[in-house]
């Protein structure tokens, strides 16, 4: 891939104390994006990334693994997939921005990924041919159990290693396939290591006599037939020719997440169940000595609700309702004082009410703010992000 903007050179500052979102990416090439399901946490990725592109410069890609394809609206794209995507200046120029840099996005094409990965690691062009024609490959590539995650550690891992990027965004599934998304390298490791796939690359006669295996394979014999399980055995013996490169990558993916140049962000509400997963998820990266970055969190109430001052107003509101709709029901033609008295009391007491709950979230948001560099709070907004300027106005948020 061509590359017409020139590199930007970023200089670590182990030295200086991180307290921003633009000083956290400045520093690091890759961030990764964690949080449960509906807490924002591909928009604040999308958000993050095109902050990046406005003002830090270089290229940037957004990366997602999870599934959902509202991010390509969002970006101006009509669609893309597994080929990284240029999102276009006119994208910018149209929200009156001029980004120092370039932003592009890619999604995860499991089997495509897949495909690429055998043609990389096949020993020759034979077996890379078998695995590819292979029916059964062709049918579990993108379905067997770790396959999606595995596959995306990869796709980072090799996207990270051309060089192509200064700033890798990833877009995770939600906080417990996160964490799958973490261990897939070494379980496709241990896969590698296994008895099981020792005994499913071993000749069918050894299968056959061995006194362990003997009565499960008979059983297997009778339910999916012998060439079924030859079928399998072939697949897997193949598969097996690529057992150096896979155990190798899966370390070399390991180390790269936990390199000094990745980073996580967490992404979450302050509602009990997205924050117990939350906190779950920092409590795992503590115990793997990941480096959390920043703590991201999403319609956070309005820090005027925790003012003292506030407080006597809506409390005035309250108790003065009837003598304050006295003075303001002449000027609302066709509204009695009652009514003014009811509305004004409703205000301040849900005023009030707000306020509590304004507190609560505070004192949960500095218990949190021990662990990440960064802590960031977004307020509600009024409608869907659902293109790049919503995107920006998040970005504005947390940037600084």
């Amino acid at each position: 891939m061509s590359d017409p903007t020139p590199r930007v050179r970023r200089r670590r500052s182990d030295g200086e104390e991180v307290r921003t979102l633009e000083q956290l990416l400045a520093t690091r090439e890759i961030v990764i994006s964690c949080g449960s399901g509906g807490v924002g946490k591909t928009t604040t990725a999308a958000a993050a990334a095109a902050m990046a592109a406005t003002h830090l410069g270089g290229k940037v890609l957004v990366l997602t693994v999870d599934p959902a394809r509202r991010l390509a609206n969002a970006l101006g794209l009509e669609r893309f997939g597994n080929t990284e995507t240029r999102v276009p200046d006119e994208a910018f120029s149209s929200v009156g921005v001029t980004p120092r840099g370039e932003l592009w996005a890619a999604m995860l094409d499991t089997k495509q990924s897949w495909d690429d990965l055998v043609q990389q690691h096949a020993p020759d062009e034979r077996t890379r041919e078998q695995i590819l024609a292979n029916s059964l490959y062709q049918n579990i590539s993108g379905r067997f159990v770790q396959s999606h995650d595995y596959i995306a550690m990869e796709r980072l891992y090799e996207i990270h290693s051309s060089g192509a990027y200064d700033l890798i965004v990833v877009d995770t599934p939600p906080t417990r396939n996160a964490i799958d998304f973490l261990d897939a390298p070494e379980r496709m490791a241990d896969f590698f290591s296994s008895k099981l796939l020792r005994w499913l690359t071993a000749p069918a006669k050894s299968r056959v006599m061995s006194v362990a295996s003997k009565p499960f394979y008979s059983v297997a014999d009778r339910i999916l037939g012998s060439q079924f399980l030859e079928d399998i055995a072939e697949f897997f013996g193949l598969f097996q020719t690529m057992a150096p490169g896979f155990v190798e990558r899966a370390e070399s993916v390991k180390r790269t997440l936990a390199d000094k140049r990745t980073t996580f962000i967490v992404v979450s509400t302050l509602e009990a169940a997205p924050l117990h997963e939350a906190e779950h998820f920092i409590e795992v990266l503590e115990q793997r000595n990941l480096h959390l970055g920043a703590l991201v969190l999403n319609k956070v109430l309005p820090s005027y609700l925790r003012r003292t001052a506030t407080t006597g107003v809506a409390k005035r509101m309250v108790a003065d309702a009837p003598r304050l709709a006295e003075v303001l029901a002449p000027s609302m033609p066709g509204a009695d004082e009652a009514a003014v008295g009811r509305v004004l009391e409703t205000v301040g007491e849900s005023f009030l009410n707000y306020q509590v709950v304004a507190k609560r979230e505070a004192e949960q948001r500095a218990s949190l703010s021990r662990s990440p560099d960064v802590v960031a709070a977004v307020p509600y907004f009024e409608a869907d992000i659902h293109d790049l300027a919503g995107l920006l106005a998040l970005g504005e948020q947390i940037w600084r």
